[in-house]
Formats: C-alpha cells, sequence, structure tokens
C-alpha cells in the first residue's frame, strides 16, 4: 500500500507493461509465430471482390490455417495451400502472396481474376503447383518466374496473356504438365522445351505462336498429350515426334502443316486414342498402319491434301467413336467400290460420328449400312458420287439424329424405313434423283427439325402425317414434281421458321392456317399453280423476312392485313392476277426488295419508303399504275368522268338505304321500349347517334393511312371528326374477313349497351352497314383519347417524358375502379376478358379508361361468347386457367390485372 501511495508512475508503468506483453503473447500464440502468412492473405482477400462469399471465413475469429480453402503444415502452420476454385472470384492477384514461403499450391482455375501474373511469385521456390487458368489474366509471363524451379504442374490456359514463353522457363526440369492453351502467345514453339523431359502433357493449343515444330521436342519422352492445333504452325511434322510412343493425344489441327505422315505411325505411336490433324496440307497416302492404333477412339483427318485409296481396316479399332475423313480426295483410281470399307466398321459398336462427306467415294451403299453402330448419331456422306438406291436398312439406324446423304447420284425411292429413325433431327437428300412420293412414314420423326430434299424428282402429295413432326422448323421440297394442295396439317405445325416449296406442280387456294405459324421467317412458293385469294390469315406470320409467292395463279387484292408483317426484307407477288390499288402500308415496311411486276394493279404509285428507290422495286407489267418516281414514266393519275359519276350515285344509294335503315331501327326501338314500359338498363338512357358508312367514310378521309392510329388481329383504329361536330373521334373499323371479327363485334355491343363509368372508354355510337363494293361494315365509334394507350406511354421510343410514380399509382387506380364496376356494380356482371396495356387508354388528363370489350362476357346471360375452342385474352395476360379452355371468370381479370400492376411498375 505504502508502495502505491508512493509511487503512482511505476505502478501504471507496470501493468501498462503486463497488458502489451500479455496481447502481445496472444497475438503470437494466435498465429503461431507466423504472421508475415497472416498479412499475405490479408492483403490476397482485400485484392479480390468476393461476390459469392467465398472468402467470408477470413478474419479474426479463428487461426488463418482454418480458413476456406487454405491448409497449412501441421509441424510449423505455414500456409502451403491456397485452393479457390471455381469460386466467382474477381480482382487482381496481390504481390504479397509472394511472402507465402512455404506455398506449394497455388489454384486459382476458373475464377474471373485479372491484372498481370506477380512477378513477386518467383520467390515462392517451394512452390509446386501453379494452377491459374480459366481467368482474365493478362500481360506476359514473368520471367523470374524461374525462380519456382520445384514447379511441377503450371497450368495458365484460357486467359490474355501475351509475349513469349520465355527461355527461363528452361529451369523447370521437374515439370510434368505445361498448358498455356488459348492465350495470344507469339513467337513460336521455343527448343528449349525439349530439354523438360519429364514433360507429360504439352499443351500450347489456340494461341498465334506461327513458326515451325522444333525437331528438339522428339525427346520429350514422357509426353503422353501433345496438343498444339491452331497456332499458325507451318513447315512439316519433324520425324522425331512419333519418337514419342507413350503419346495418347496427338493434336496439331487447323495449322498449316505439310508434308506425308510415315507409312508406318500406327506402329511407332501404338497408345493413340486421339489423332487430330484435321485442316492443313498433309498430303500422300492416308497410311493404313493406323489400324495397329487399337485403343484410338477419335481419329479426325479432315480437310487436308490426302489422296489414293481409303485402306483403314477400322474392325481393330474397336473403341473409336469419332471418324471424320471430310474434304480428302479418295479417289481410288475411280473404282466403283469406294464404299466396300463400310463392312469394316460393323465391329465398331461404339461409334457415334461417321462423317465422310466431300470425299470423292464412288460407289454403292451396301446394304451392310444398316449393320453400323445403334450409336451412330451423324452419318454424313453429302458430296459424294454415290449412286444407285438407298438401302432400306438404314431404318436399323435408329440412334441417327443427322442423316447427310445430299449432292450425291441417289435414285429410286426414299425408302419408308426412314421413318424408323425417331431420333432423327436432320436430314439432307438434296440434289439426288431421288422420286416416287414422299413417305408417309416421314411423320413417324416426331424430333426432326429439319429436312431438305430440294432439287429432286419426287411427285404426288405431301403427305398430311407431316404434321405429326411437332418440332419441324425447316421444310425443304423446292425443284420437285410434288402435286396437289398444301396439306393443313403442314401448315399447323407452330415451329415453322422456313417453308421452301417453290418450282412444284402444287395448286388450289393457299390454306388459312398460316395465321399460325408465328415464327415463320422464309415462305417460298414461287412457280406453282396455286390458285385464289392471298388469305388475310398470312398477317398473322408476323415474322416473315422472306414471302415469295410469285408465278403463281393468285388474283384479288392484297389483304390489308399483310401490314402486320412490318419486318419483310424481300416480298415478291410479280407474275399472278392480283388487282386493286398497290397497298400503301408497304411504304411503312424496310424492304429491301419488292416485285409486283405482271399483275393487274392500277391507280397511284407510292413514293416513299421502298418506292423511293427506282432500283429496289419492280411494277412492270401493270398497265394501269400512274403517278410514282418520273423515273418510271408513268401517266399522271386521274378520275375519268363517268367513273365519278357512278361513284357519286352510288354514294346517294348507300346514304338513302343507310337513313332509311336507321329510322327503322330507331323506331323498332322506341316501339319495343314503349310496350315494355321499363326504362333501357343503359345509364341516362343515352340516344346514340346514327351514321352511316359514307360519314365514317368522310370522317377518315377514305380511312386513309395518315388516319390510322392503331391496328389489331381483328381491326383498325382511325382518328376522324363526324359532321355534326368538330372534336376527334375513334373509329374502330372491324375486318370481317378475319375469324372471329364478327363475333368481337357483337360481344362489343353487348357490352357497351349496359355499361358506363368513368374510367371505361366512352362509346358514341357504332355503324352495321356495306361499304361501296357491297361488302358488310361494321364500325365502332368511341371518344378519342389523345393520349394513346398505356402500352406507349410504357414502352414507345416517342414517349420521351415517361410517367412518374404517382401518374403510374394513379393509372392503375383508374382501372381498379374501373374492374370493380364491372365485375361488382354492374347488372350483369362483365367480365372483360383482355386487360392489358394497349387496352388502357388515356384522355389529356392521363386519366385511364379501359376499352376493347371484344372478348367480354356477361355474367348469368346467355350469351354464347366464351363456347369457342380458342383460348380467350393475351398470351403473357391471360391466366393460366385459360390454356386449359376454362370459362371466363371476374378471377381471369384480377389475374390480368396482377401482370399489369408488374409491367407498369417495372417496365
Amino acid at each position: 500500500m505504502i508502495f502505491l501511495s508512493s509511487s503512482p508512475p511505476i505502478y501504471i508503468l507496470f501493468y501498462t507493461i503486463v497488458i502489451f506483453l500479455t496481447t502481445f503473447s496472444t497475438t503470437c500464440d494466435s498465429y503461431g509465430g507466423n504472421e508475415s502468412d497472416h498479412l499475405a492473405l490479408l492483403s490476397f482477400k482485400s485484392f479480390i471482390n468476393d461476390p459469392y462469399g467465398a472468402l467470408t471465413s477470413w478474419n479474426s475469429c479463428s487461426h488463418f490455417c482454418n480458413w476456406n480453402g487454405v491448409s497449412c503444415g501441421k509441424l510449423h502452420k505455414r500456409v502451403t495451400m491456397i485452393q479457390l476454385e471455381s469460386k466467382g472470384l474477381e480482382g487482381s492477384l496481390s504481390p504479397h502472396v509472394g511472402n507465402l514461403s512455404f506455398l506449394q499450391v497455388l489454384s486459382l482455375l476458373n475464377n474471373s481474376i485479372q491484372g498481370s501474373i506477380p512477378h513477386e511469385l518467383g520467390r515462392l521456390f517451394r512452390l509446386r503447383f501453379l494452377l491459374l487458368s480459366t481467368n482474365k489474366f493478362t500481360g506476359v509471363i514473368p520471367t523470374n518466374l524461374s525462380g519456382c524451379y520445384n514447379l511441377e504442374v503450371l497450368q495458365a490456359g484460357k486467359n490474355n496473356l501475351v509475349g513469349n514463353i520465355p527461355l527461363e522457363m528452361s529451369v523447370f526440369s521437374k515439370l510434368t504438365s505445361f498448358d498455356l492453351n488459348n492465350n495470344n502467345l507469339t513467337r513460336g514453339i521455343p527448343p528449349f522445351l525439349g530439354n523438360l523431359t519429364s514433360l507429360e502433357e504439352f499443351s500450347v493449343r489456340s494461341n498465334p505462336l506461327g513458326g515451325s515444330i522444333p525437331n528438339t521436342l522428339g525427346r520429350l519422352k514422357s509426353s503422353r498429350i501433345f496438343y498444339a492445333g491452331d497456332c499458325n504452325l507451318h513447315g512439316t511434322i519433324p520425324h522425331s515426334i512419333y519418337n514419342l510412343s507413350l503419346l495418347i493425344n496427338f493434336t496439331l489441327s487447323s495449322n498449316q502443316l505439310m508434308g506425308t505422315l510415315p507409312s508406318t505411325i500406327g506402329s511407332m505411336l501404338p497408345n493413340l486414342e486421339y489423332l487430330q490433324l484435321w485442316g492443313n496440307q498433309l498430303s500422300g497416302l492416308l497410311p493404313p498402319s493406323i489400324s495397329n492404333c487399337s485403343n484410338l477412339q477419335l481419329l479426325d483427318i479432315s480437310n487436308n491434301n490426302f489422296s489414293g485409296k481409303l485402306t483403314i481396316d477400322f474392325a481393330n479399332l474397336k473403341d473409336i467413336y469419332h471418324i471424320s475423313l471430310q474434304g480428302i480426295s479418295f479417289n481410288g483410281g475411280g473404282e466403283a467400290n469406294g464404299m466396300k470399307f463400310i463392312d469394316s466398321l460393323g465391329n465398331c459398336t461404339k461409334l457415334e460420328f461417321l462423317l465422310l462427306g466431300m470425299c470423292n467415294i464412288r460407289g454403292v451403299v451396301p446394304t451392310s449400312i444398316g449393320n453400323l453402330s445403334h450409336q451412330l448419331s451423324a452419318l454424313e456422306l453429302g458430296r459424294n458420287q454415290l449412286y444407285g438406291s438407298l438401302p432400306s436398312s438404314i431404318g436399323n439406324l435408329v440412334g441417327l439424329t443427322m442423316l447427310g446423304l445430299d449432292t450425291n447420284q441417289f435414285t429410286g425411292n426414299i425408302p419408308s424405313t426412314i421413318g424408323m429413325l425417331q431420333n432423327l433431327q436432320e436430314a439432307f437428300l438434296y440434289e439426288n434423283q431421288f422420286s416416287g412420293p414422299i413417305p408417309y412414314a416421314i411423320g413417324n420423326l416426331s424430333m426432326l427439325n429439319l429436312i431438305n430434299s430440294r432439287s429432286n424428282i419426287l411427285e404426288g402429295d405431301i403427305p398430311p402425317t407431316v404434321g405429326n413432326c411437332n418440332r419441324l422448323e425447316v421444310f425443304a421440297f423446292e425443284n420437285n414434281k410434288l402435286s396437289g394442295k398444301i396439306p393443313k396439317q403442314l401448315l399447323q405445325l407452330t415451329s415453322l421458321t422456313s417453308l421452301y416449296l417453290s418450282n412444284n406442280s402444287l395448286s388450289g387456294p393457299l390454306p388459312t392456317e398460316l395465321e399460325d405459324l408465328r415464327s415463320l421467317n422464309i415462305l417460298v412458293l414461287s412457280h406453282n399453280y396455286l390458285s385464289g385469294n392471298i388469305p388475310s390469315s398470312l398477317g398473322g406470320c408476323t415474322s416473315l423476312v422472306y414471302l415469295y409467292i410469285n408465278d403463281n395463279l393468285f388474283d384479288g387484292m392484297v389483304p390489308p392485313s399483310l401490314s402486320s408483317v412490318r419486318g419483310l426484307a424481300e416480298l415478291d407477288l410479280s407474275h399472278n392476277n392480283l388487282s386493286g390499288q398497290i397497298p400503301q402500308f408497304l411504304e411503312w415496311f424496310s424492304l429491301e426488295y419488292l416485285n409486283l411486276s405482271f399483275n393487274d394493279f392500277q391507280g397511284q404509285v407510292p413514293m416513299k419508303g421502298v418506292f423511293a428507290n427506282v432500283s429496289a422495286f419492280s411494277i412492270l407489267g401493270n398497265n394501269r399504275l400512274c403517278g410514282g418516281l418520273v423515273e418510271l414514266q408513268l401517266p399522271k393519275c386521274k378520275m375519268a368522268e363517268k367513273h365519278k359519276r357512278r361513284f357519286t350515285l352510288f354514294i346517294i344509294v348507300i346514304l338513302i338505304s343507310c337513313t332509311v335503315f336507321s329510322i327503322l331501327c330507331f323506331v323498332y326501338a322506341w316501339f319495343k321500349k314503349k310496350k315494355n314500359g321499363e326504362p333501357s338498363q343503359s345509364s341516362n338512357n343515352e340516344m346514340f347517334l346514327k351514321v352511316s358508312y359514307n360519314q365514317l367514310f368522310k370522317a377518315t378521309n377514305g380511312f386513309s393511312e395518315a388516319n390510322l392510329i392503331g391496328q389489331g388481329g381483328s381491326s383498325s383504329v382511325y382518328k376522324g371528326t363526324l359532321d355534326h361536330d368538330d372534336n376527334f373521334v375513334a373509329i374502330k373499323v372491324l375486318h370481317l374477313h378475319i375469324r372471329g371479327a364478327h363475333t368481337s363485334f357483337i360481344a362489343e355491343c353487348e357490352a357497351w349497351r349496359s355499361i358506363r363509368h368513368r374510367n371505361l372508354l366512352k362509346i358514341i355510337t357504332s355503324c352495321s352497314s356495306v361499304d361501296f363494293q357491297g361488302n358488310d361494315f361494321k364500325a365502332l365509334v368511341y371518344d378519342f383519347m389523345p393520349n394513346g394507350s398505356l402500352h406507349d406511354w410504357l414502352h414507345s421510343n416517342a414517349n420521351t417524358s415517361r410517367l412518374d410514380l404517382f401518374q403510374r399509382i394513379n393509372i392503375l387506380i383508374d382501372v381498379a375502379y374501373a374492374l370493380d364496376y364491372l365485375h361488382n356494380q354492374c347488372l350483369p356482371s362483365v367480365v372483360h376478358g383482355d386487360i392489358k396495356p394497349s387496352n388502357v387508354l388515356l384522355d389529356n388528363d392521363l386519366m385511364a379508361h379501359v376499352g376493347d370489350f371484344g372478348l367480354a362476357k356477361l355474367i348469368g346471360t346467355n350469351s354464347n361468347q366464351n363456347s369457342s375452342t380458342r383460348i380467350k385474352g393475351t398470351i403473357g395476360y391471360t391466366p393460366p386457367e385459360y390454356g386449359m379452355r376454362s370459362n371466363m371468370t371476374s378471377s381471369g381479370d384480377v389475374y390480368s390485372f396482377g401482370i399489369l400492376l408488374l409491367e407498369v411498375m417495372t417496365g
């Protein structure tokens, strides 16, 4: 007590020293005296971005030897291994890793680490495995990496390394694996690598190294893998390489190597499993001694200059699964038994790929083709000199996914046994002399994606069984002698992207089922005898890019529905009997080629779009056209007085008819209302304005394209002004030639009869009449919404000022009010059936109004609007149960509203 009271400064100093020593001792105990390793690891972590939390355990709560991916020696607790493969690591590699002086393994395979390889790694003289492949390392290979003279495995492939392979690597006498594939290394393969006699794996593939193969590499007696494909190598293959008798994989593909292969290659390299020499300029005979490589699994020597007869005995190669000899001219002195080697392949029970295209093989395909492995997936015999019939035994190859027989001289029928190839996905039969019908058994090929049989002599009908090939994308049978009608089953394959049937003798109308081909990009039907009108359902092929239906017997007008196919690049309608005016909507398309020649088009030639480039379109042989570009030298457009008088008279007759009809309808409605003695369900007993076709014609300036403001599957919407009012209205004209349009009109009329709400689009009137040609005409007239649809505001580039959050919320509230009214306040209740942004219209104040009741259903009535087997609504907004043909319900509208809400709030 006396000591403490008399000397307080000494007391405090004493306890400070004790605390410091205790703390220091704790730290040393924690890391076993290896603070340098600890700091190096922390530096490693600081350079890394770790999005998936692989380094979460790298903290002070545990010893670094227990950190994820870190291993230490048992005696001194020094870091010996860092293994962080496939952890999604980013960032760069810290140079302080060079302080981990006991490190033996550094494995960072398959991450996204970038930057240069730190030269400080050269300090790690104990390092045995350096694994940096599949990252984003850049720069050169550090020369002082030679300090790692105990290195056994160096893998730095699939990076972005540049420069040369440094001479300093010659010290790696223990190196067994050397892999620098897929980089940007140059300046050739250095000869000193031949001194690394412990090498078992040598891979420098896919580097622009250049130069030749050093003769010194023949010293690598332990090599099992020699991989130098795609390295821009030239010269010959040194003979010393063939002394590497332990080679399993010998790959020099895609170079510029020349010379011949030694005749005894099979005896010199007896352990070969993979021999890849494709894409070079090797010549001479293909050595039959390859038959001695009994372990061979892959043989690919395609696209070289070998010649002579194919004499390899494949019967000894029982493990082979891949044979590719494409592009080699096996002329064999013009012998006619060039396919005899097929017999020896019967023992190759693992064969999956037999690729013999462009081999100049002459002869008949033997029936033994059916003895090939059931595992055979690809058989390529195209572009040879094969003739005779295709054996029916081809049907035994049940594993085939690809069959290539094109550009030969096959004759006879396509065997019906082809229907047994139920795994077949691609069939190339074009440019032969196959005759007879397309086998009905084609319908068994349910996996078929592509069949190309153009330029044969096939005849008869296209079998309707093709409709069973529900994965078919490409159907190409042009330049044959097919006849009859195009089966509707073919046009119901919604997977079709390309249909080629030109230059046949097909007849009859084009089936309306075309509208289901939403994915069709190419339709080529030219040079047939197809007749009738071009079906309006063609407008359903909205993905079309190339449309060729020229040189047929089509007549009538070009359907307006074709305006939906806005992606067209090439359109040929020439040499038909088409009439009417040239559709003005063609001006909108980004057409590169348009041919309308030799038809009976009349009237004015447009001048915009493709029509502004006289070299991009042709209208020859249409003698009643006028106007257009000056270069066309057509007469100016004018209407004859006689036609004017007839036109005026016709309008007067229509006006009188419409007036009388309107009066009769009004009297009938008044009488019925009077008789019933009760008010109409329409709120406010609203009296609808009566309008005629002529009034709507005048209101829209002849339904001109300039007034077109919207277009749907079965209707077009125009802006116009009626005689009695200067305010704009929206006039929805139904395309009655499209299936379902008339039903849609009835549905809208029934719905609008009994509903009124401030958040519903206001209907002004309807028109059910005939046009000037005597065709049925039906239209609905609505209030014009100056701010267009919600869809336009969400997705159109035209609206540079986007909706803010409060505007979006208010619009959603408006739609919710409208649905609440329809579901809960109307008698009877109404199900809208098609809630989506394009059916929500915005007025001047951005108030939302729900429109388009073409699919509406009145609950509790005898309405038959929902009896169709077609799915109601729009895919993406329609509830799943509608896809199972369930009845429409108010719950379905709520589901659609939920999708609408997501779209509005997220875009």
